[in-house]
């Protein structure tokens, strides 16, 4: 059986406080631990009212405290928001805190306006561009090759599982130059994921780290008792991510029955598009849908994201799916 690992926005819904946010956040790394998923993940988005994992590590502190054995990280710090001192110090605390468990997923992305950019005081597009140079950097400010003038304490000699994220042929070259594991944000960017892991395949160079190539595939998953449940539960997600891009984001809504149906054929379009890795249904259905994308993929690891209204539907679609893929 594939190892499956758990990605979370922290949504925050309709209705809903930040608090409660964090509080189901926390307790779907419960679920997913009890259940044998290998990692929970958070990924650091920033001023959106639906979506509360800005303070990515200080999220990952909550979920660390609520939980004992599963690996917890990033996925993933956008590394072009901040200076690679500042991750060092925030995920050698993490490690401190919670040691031999983290990971620490880096992104290049900006993903941020003109707003976002003055807020942090960043020309995030200039910083993007040194994105391979910072990696490098923290990698040695967390294990000391090569010797930095300067120390991360704490960081320095951090257990830290480093990981390259990517949408693009981009990270996939730099995950395979670097000898890093890598994982394909194809759960809402699926167009190069075939190409990229082909690439980063091809061009992986073995380091002190890993010898051999490493791949995650995310997927969009939602496992119900019936296709139709499952399918009802995926429309929060699905009004969020039209929304999203029509320009008009805001919190996770409720599901809405049809909601496929009601939309114009380019939004139909947007979803099926992104569906191509996705698995929506009972658990047959997701197990044989997981199937297939594990035979195109040949991903090492799956990791599983999709947020629901009800957090409860959320925890029990992560138990069937294990039990699924697991039977």
């Amino acid at each position: 059986m594939i190892p499956l690992s758990v990605l979370d926005l922290v949504p925050v819904r309709e209705g809903g406080t930040l608090a409660e946010a964090f509080a189901a956040t926390a307790r779907l790394a419960q679920v997913a631990e009890r259940s044998g998923y290998k990692r929970f993940w958070v990924a650091e988005h920033h001023a959106m009212d639906g979506i509360a994992g800005g303070a990515t590590a200080v999220v990952l502190a909550h979920v660390g405290h609520a939980t004992s054995r599963i690996r917890i990280g990033s996925g993933g710090i956008m590394l072009p928001n901040h200076n690679p001192f500042t991750i060092a110090e925030q995920f050698g605390t993490l490690d401190a805190l919670f040691p031999g468990r983290i990971d620490l997923g880096l992104g290049r992305a900006p993903g941020a306006g003109p707003e976002l950019q003055r807020a942090l005081r960043k020309n995030l597009h200039q910083a993007a561009e040194f994105f391979p140079q910072d990696v490098v950097e923290l990698r040695a400010l967390l294990t000391g090759e090569p010797q930095l003038p300067l120390k991360a304490t704490p960081g320095h000699g951090a257990n830290i599982e480093l990981w390259m994220l990517g949408s693009s042929l981009f990270g996939a070259d730099l995950a395979a130059q670097l000898g890093l594991p890598y994982a394909f944000a194809s759960h809402f960017a699926p167009d190069h994921l075939d190409a990229a892991l082909k690439l980063y395949r091809e061009r992986f160079r073995p380091s002190p780290w890993l010898d051999q190539p490493h791949a995650m595939a995310a997927m969009t998953v939602f496992t119900a008792e019936t296709d139709a449940e499952a399918e009802l539960i995926a429309t929060s997600q699905q009004q969020s991510f039209v929304r999203l891009r029509t320009g008009e984001p805001g919190k996770l809504p409720p599901p809405v029955p049809g909601y496929r149906d009601t939309l114009s054929a380019p939004a139909q379009s947007l979803l099926a598009h992104i569906g191509q890795a996705s698995a929506v249904g009972s658990p047959a259905t997701v197990r044989a849908a997981i199937g297939r994308f594990v035979e195109r993929t040949a991903a090492d690891e799956i990791v599983v994201s999709g947020a629901t209204f009800d957090p409860a539907a959320r925890e029990h679609s992560l138990v069937l799916t294990m039990e699924a893929l697991a039977g």
